[in-house]
């Protein structure tokens, strides 16, 4: 009788050994799983790109290396822009998203058109969206809410940019607009081209826009008055963008052009690609251009020498940005 009460014991004694490992290994594979996220980190910045069927790309190590985002539409997405820990995107049927999770997850936002928006920017806590038809469209609570804006050209508007306490945009025959009460009305301004002009960039007081057969113009008076810069292309141009004193531009065939005189002259880089460049962002000492069936190539030393990059779509890229 001892015996078999010792025996019992000694079972008793097992089970409960046995249940409490496995609980134990069930408490770490539950931390294991809480600690996994789908956040991303852009402590150092990341950078951004979208493009057709509603593709989102990202990096966070210096557009090295690129991810899918989860996107919310299959509309193409032209344009992208980062300001207040805000990634917003405009694109086809007045399609607006936003992220404010450094692009982990993205929403769509109640547009009031549903005409094309095609460039998109910041300046003076008002966002500026311009596209199809010379459409305008302003947000002044972050990319919450948004309402057209009585716009001077029923011409087609490609890009916007902000600086100096003036918004610019540009588009088709050479069209520029300018506002300088934070996007409420706006003025055509005399142009020095007619011209489709598509990428556009601000630095060192100065915009630059690029367009149709190699134009490139600029402007050093806060969009009042322009004037032509020596291009060394006749290709069409696509995007533009600024960093380290340095404008790029960038174009069918994958031209790649750049200046360091504040836009007065560009000279021919070699270029990566055969395909056609769509938009270039600057962020952390590095220029990223994407462009056609996902390409994207990058600079890390001020648009002098290029490099490409191995991309996770085969969908167009239209636009891209960095995060501070």
């Amino acid at each position: 009788m001892k015996c078999l009460l010792s025996w019992f014991l000694l079972i008793v004694i097992i089970a409960v050994l046995v249940s409490s490992c496995a609980k134990s290994d069930d408490s770490k594979t539950a931390t294991t799983d809480n600690s996994s996220s789908s956040s991303v980190n852009c402590n150092n910045g990341c950078f951004v790109a979208v493009g057709n069927s509603g593709n989102i790309v990202r990096s966070t190590d210096n557009g090295s290396s690129f991810d899918n985002a989860t996107s919310p539409t299959a509309n193409r997405l032209f344009a992208v822009n980062y300001v207040n820990d805000l990634f917003l995107v405009v694109g086809d049927s007045g399609n607006i998203v936003r992220s404010s999770d450094n692009s982990s997850s993205w929403d769509n936002v109640t547009s009031p058109t549903t005409n094309q928006l095609k460039g998109v920017t910041f300046g003076n806590n008002t966002f500026v969206g311009v596209g199809y038809g010379g459409n305008i469209v302003r947000s002044t609570d972050n990319g919450s809410s948004w309402d057209n804006v009585t716009s001077p050209t029923t011409k087609t508007l490609y890009a916007v940019n902000f600086g100096n306490n003036t918004f610019v945009a540009v588009g088709d025959s050479g069209n520029i607009l300018r506002s300088t009460d934070n996007g409420t009305t706006w003025d055509n301004v005399t142009s020095s081209t007619g011209n489709r002009l598509r990428g556009f960039a601000f630095g060192n007081n100065t915009f630059v826009a690029a367009g149709l057969s190699g134009n490139i113009v600029r402007s050093n008076d806060n969009g009042a008055s322009w004037d032509n810069a020596t291009s060394p292309t006749g290709n069409d141009f696509r995007g533009v963008g600024f960093g380290n004193n340095t404008f790029v531009a960038v174009g069918n065939s994958g031209n790649i052009v750049r200046s360091t005189d504040n836009g007065s002259s560009f000279d021919n880089v070699t270029s990566p690609t055969g395909n056609n460049l769509w938009g270039v962002g600057f962020g952390n000492n590095t220029f990223v251009a994407v462009g056609l069936s996902g390409n994207i190539v990058k600079s890390t030393n001020n648009g002098t020498t290029w490099d490409n990059v191995t991309s996770p779509t085969a969908n167009t890229l239209r636009g891209v940005t960095f995060s501070e």
